[in-house]
């Protein structure tokens, strides 16, 4: 019969295909549960009443046109249903696709039996893919697999979850609309089952037999390989564990498929009690039955007798392969029994008896996690030690092998001559007879063949035993050198004995008996031992290392699978577990950070309260004082212990698990890296949290403290990074500013449509994790809240700001809130990361405010149309705008009466985007103030470079022959980032936001500026400021408001909005001339001052004004005042 699994065996290669990808969709489920969007379990009640409406289980089945029309009935709910879709429709993707395959594996596994039934693979049926060992156990697998898939599904993805899931997909999705789609059946085989995973909670009755049977499936099929099961070994393992008490640990991977397969015929488990009998008594003989009560104990010292320095030589080894192989059989069953029956999960909480039964094992076994702990490191070490040497034996046998035979034959012939009478040194009489038989024995020695080692071996035993007659036979006693010589040949032809009996076969049974797949997730429960012996003694690492390695036996099964069918999916799984093992082994080391960085707190805290600095000149009577030697040498202990900690992880060397290398260095780095994230995002997290009601704001005072954290663990990392050999300067900057951007991309999320979820944020990772904390207020993260704390206490409705001062005052008691010492203070606590986050986030704010601002102004102006009828008349009345409006006094004040409703939500727009342009402003300051500081090379060259690029494109704009970035090139996009980090850009004139053309949009702007006039006045001090605190309006946001608005329209709108204010300053002081009013009116002196700030902060020339306002009254007016 042609081999099952050959590349020309159709048959086989079509289970061993199915087989294959049910590894590889075990592995995505297991991947993808990890990704579950929280929103979907509407744990809490924010989600339960913002999404409620638009997430459904099946229940929408029912009636999708009922939950349609509640949808389409609401705008709101409408557009964060669209809203929702664009954020998950991806992953929401990738889970039904994972569903999709589970469907499509039990199909396709049922096509195929159909097929073999039908005798589309010739001379092959299920009968006879049942007696090939191949065949029979890719049969076994492939119903096992699927048991296991409905499983994971349950346990990882709770059955409500799954049914939201699925509902959403196919209300998003095109796949309903298309014929083929197999969604129905889909959602048939996934509904919820009733299972939770939680602890405590009840198994549904008649679980998981129902679930089993959604998807029927051949009846004969399931009887005959359970049958296969019950009698055959089908792995052949029993080979591997000759003593009877070991049967069950040798049939374990068999009863594990049992006991998954048994849930496909419900009648065997309920009706058919012989059959269980059978299976119970084979399988499961020695479950809750102790044996191994004493085993632990005695074992231990075994083992740490063999790791012994020096005492598994090469000799004892060779000598004694039954009895090591003896010894790891009972390390391991005893490891394995006492494992899985102490493990939490072995038990059904809810059952009493099955709880009793399980204390009673434990205190019967003497049960120590500890002791069994030690166990398991030690047998994990011996059987590390035992393989590589036996791999090593291995690659070096035949050369062993050749030299004992070339030592053996070349003594034999030294003999000869010997005994030749030539030699003159020997004394040993001539004697041709053994001359000859010793050359004969060299020749025989020669011949021996490596490759028939079956022959070699016994043709070497007849050889030692004729040296040994002939010593005797021959009175060859006397002669010790004689005597020696033999003595070395046989010593040779022994060793050639051991060597060729090194085979591969013991290198399989000890990979067989070391299997510790069965505590894949058992050994969590270990954790904390291993922390804490890790702790007690870091050198403990290298123990650790056999023991990972050992665990990296799980990957062998799904992946052998997978490797046979040369499935593409190999690299993708074998990723997948890898990396859950390297993940696990981060976790256990990350204590090594954890205990370095509490030993640096102290440091830190005897450096900078108990250590004083000692001064450049001291007097000698002082020294003892200075010397502060306990201080000392606690901090050079605290050193020592960290240097120690390094030394234990680096012990660990470089190690391949699975298919990632797992580099210590690395391994320590980037430990300490998450160690650092973690600490500074909890300080930053909790040190920036501001009680609004406080007076004074806590803002600076929170600051200083949060920078005077954020120094300690700066001077601490900068401390150790010489004992311990790392960057520290490099991974404080890296670590620093990944968390505060991070938290600027949460924040900003808020303002976006479409959300970076954390799994594809550029800034979070998965071994180093940047902690998510949940918000305490209408802020996500601290920045969040930073922000809104600097705005609520800037807020232009309380305060005023003066520009010359850089100062904001409070209204009414014109006491100081705060000044531009508040960046600096924010970049010595959050660095340039943190003012650059900042400023990103009011760059979201601003933009948001300003689409509220186009709302408004289409709701309450364009769309009223006694309001649009008010600036119909105006324009009427001020046209032409280069003449003069007559009785302007009246025509203005009438419309700012007609209007004044409009107005109130009008002024809260510009003046909070004219705010958050201030503190845009008052950021750019401080980040090119500390860059020409700290890195004047980099802010020149920037300067430079923006100059040039600048003169570039304007070169290009007069002549379009000269070069220009092409669409591709991300030059521009690129140099802006770092402009904005170096402060070398200006906030006015960005454009935040794409407009459509309004109507009335400058006339508007013109009333605006009228109505609000009356409530400002004039000091030569301050310039303008407000009249009335109860009536505030603050000037300068005011007019950087209305600049940033502006500036998003085109410029034409800009010149029509100058060329009517210089028409209302020319109107009114001409009827001021002609009623001869000697003083200049107060609203003419702001529309002045507003064209002068105007000018000044657009950094346009005065000509621009000029052109609607005459000089002289530019020169003069201040003079009147």
């Amino acid at each position: 019969m042609v081999d099952f699994l050959a590349e020309n065996n159709l048959c086989g290669q079509a289970i061993l295909r199915i087989v294959s990808r049910g590894h590889a969709i075990i592995a995505e489920l297991l991947r993808l549960s990890e990704f579950i969007p929280a929103v979907f379990r509407l744990k809490d009640k924010t989600d339960q009443q913002k999404y409620g409406d638009i997430i459904c289980d099946f229940s929408y089945f029912k009636g999708p046109e009922y939950y349609e029309s509640k949808l389409e009935a609401k705008p709101d709910l409408q557009d964060l249903d669209e809203e929702f879709r664009e954020n998950n429709i991806e992953i929401l993707s990738r889970f039904y696709l994972a569903f999709e395959s589970v469907h499509k594996y039990i199909v396709d596994l049922i096509r195929f039996m159909d097929d073999l039934n039908e005798g589309v693979y010739i001379q092959q049926t299920l009968e006879t893919v049942l007696l090939n060992e191949d065949g029979k156990q890719l049969l076994c697998e492939a119903l096992y697999l699927y048991g296991v898939m409905l499983l994971v599904i349950d346990q990882k993805i709770e059955g409500e979850v799954r049914e939201r899931m699925l509902v959403s997909y196919y209300r998003y999705s095109a796949a309903r609309s298309s014929a083929d789609s197999n969604l129905d059946d889909i959602c048939k085989l996934l509904r919820s089952t009733g299972y939770s995973s939680h602890p405590g909670a009840k198994r549904p009755p008649n679980y998981p037999e129902s679930y089993f049977q959604r998807v029927p499936i051949s009846p004969t099929f399931i009887s005959m390989v359970i049958g296969r099961m019950r009698s055959d070994d089908i792995y052949n393992q029993v080979s591997a564990y000759p003593l009877p008490e070991h049967r069950s640990t040798a049939l374990a991977t068999q009863a594990a498929m049992l006991y998954v397969c048994l849930y496909f015929t419900p009648s065997i488990l309920h009706t058919q009690q012989a059959k269980m009998r059978e299976i119970v008594d084979k399988y499961f003989p020695d479950n809750w039955a102790c044996r191994y009560a004493a085993s632990v104990e005695s074992l231990r010292p075994q083992v740490q007798q063999l790791l012994k320095e020096g005492f598994l030589r090469e000799e004892i080894v060779l000598d004694n392969i039954p009895k090591l192989l003896n010894c790891l059989r009972d390390c391991n069953v005893a490891i394995r029994w006492l494992m899985l029956h102490t493990a939490e999960s072995a038990y059904d909480p809810n059952n009493k008896r099955l709880r009793q039964i399980k204390d009673q094992a434990i205190n019967d076994s003497k049960y120590n996690p500890k002791i069994l702990f030690q166990l398991l490191l030690d047998t994990a070490q011996f059987e590390f030690i035992l393989k590589e040497m036996f791999k090593q034996m291995l690659t070096e046998k035949q050369l062993k092998w050749e030299s004992y035979k070339k030592e053996g034959s070349e003594r034999m012939t030294e003999l000869a001559e010997v005994f030749s009478g030539v030699k003159p040194l020997t004394r040993v009489e001539k004697n041709e007879n053994l001359q000859a038989w010793f050359r004969e024995i060299s020749k025989q020695i020669e011949s021996l063949n490596y490759e028939d080692s079956t022959a070699a071996g016994r043709k070497t035993v007849q050889l030692i035993q004729a040296l040994v007659e002939v010593q005797e036979f021959h009175q060859l006693e006397s002669n010790l050198q004689v005597c020696q010589f033999l003595a070395d040949t046989r010593k040779f032809l022994h060793q050639m004995i051991r060597t060729i009996n090194i085979k591969e076969e013991v290198l399989i049974t000890m990979q067989i008996v070391g299997d510790l797949s069965y505590a894949w997730q058992l050994i969590d429960s270990f954790t904390s031992i291993m922390q804490e012996s890790i702790r007690a003694s870091p050198s403990m690492v290298t123990k650790l290392r056999a023991t990972f390695l050992k665990l990296a036996s799980a990957l062998d099964l799904p992946l052998m699978r997978i490797n046979q069918a040369n499935s593409p999916d190999l690299l993708s799984v074998s990723q997948f577990y890898s990396g859950e093992l390297v993940a696990y082994v981060r976790k256990v080391l990350q204590i090594i950070p954890e205990s370095m960085f509490t030993s640096l707190a102290k440091i830190i805290k005897l450096q900078i309260h108990d250590i004083m600095e000692v001064p450049t000149r001291l007097d000698k009577d002082k020294l003892k004082d200075y010397a502060q030697l306990g201080a000392r040498y606690e901090v050079a202990k605290l050193t020592h212990a960290i240097s120690i900690f390094t030394e234990g992880i680096l012990m660990m060397k470089t190690t391949l698990v699975g298919i990632i290398k797992v580099d210590p260095k690395q391994l320590l780095e980037d430990g300490i890296r998450k160690e650092l994230v973690k600490r500074v995002a909890y300080s930053l997290h909790k040190g920036l949290i501001f009680n609004p009601k406080a007076k004074p704001s806590e803002l600076m005072p929170k600051l200083k403290e949060m920078a005077a954290t954020m120094d300690g663990f700066y001077r601490s990392f900068e401390y150790i990074q010489d004992y311990v050999s790392i960057y520290g300067l490099k991974i404080w900057q890296e670590e620093v500013s990944r968390i505060i951007n991070y938290n600027v991309e949460q924040e900003c999320n808020s303002f976006l449509r479409t959300k970076i979820q954390d799994w594809q944020s550029i800034y979070q990772s998965t071994h180093i994790p940047i902690p998510k904390y949940p918000p305490v207020d209408e802020s996500a993260t601290f920045i969040g809240r930073l922000c809104r704390e600097i705005l609520r206490i800037t807020d232009p409705r309380v305060t005023c700001y003066i520009d010359q001062m850089n100062t904001w005052y409070d209204m009414r008691t014109h006491q100081e809130v705060t000044n531009n010492r508040l960046f600096t203070e924010i970049q010595d606590t959050l660095g340039t990361f943190g003012l650059n986050g900042l400023d990103r986030l009011l760059c979201f704010m601003i933009v948001k405010e300003l689409q509220n601002f186009l709302t408004v102004f289409q709701k309450s102006i364009l769309k009223d149309r006694s309001v649009v009828d008010i600036f119909k008349a105006l324009l009427t009345a001020v046209n032409p705008v280069k003449g003069i409006v007559a009785t302007a006094s009246k025509v203005y004040a009438n419309a700012v009466a007609k209007t004044q409703k409009i107005w109130p939500a009008y002024l809260e727009s510009i003046m909070k985007v004219g705010q958050m342009q201030i503190l845009r402003l008052q950021i750019a300051n401080e980040l090119n103030y500390s860059c020409k500081f700290d890195s004047k090379h980099l802010a020149a060259a920037l300067e430079n470079l923006n100059k040039s690029l600048l003169a570039d494109i304007e070169a290009h704009y007069q002549d379009p022959s000269l070069p220009y970035p092409k669409e591709d090139n991300t030059l521009l996009y690129e140099i802006t980032a770092y402009l904005e980090a170096a402060g070398i850009h200006n906030p006015l004139n960005k454009i935040y936001i794409t407009t459509k053309r309004l109507p009335y949009f400058p006339i508007v702007n013109l009333l605006f500026l009228i109505a609000h006039l009356p409530k400002l006045q004039y000091t030569k001090n301050q310039g303008m400021t407000c009249r009335r605190a109860a009536d505030p309006v603050d000037w300068v946001p005011l007019v950087l408001g209305l600049l940033t608005l502006l500036k998003q329209f085109h410029s034409r709108y800009t010149e029509q909005f100058l060329a009517l204010i210089g028409q209302f300053i020319r109107s009114i002081m001409e009827q001021c001339t002609s009623q001869k009013i000697p003083d200049m009116p107060s609203d003419v002196v702001g529309a002045l001052m507003f064209l002068e700030d105007y000018v000044r902060y657009t950094k346009l020339s005065r000509k621009v004004v000029e052109a609607h306002v005459p000089s002289f009254i530019f020169d003069e007016f201040r003079t009147v005042l």
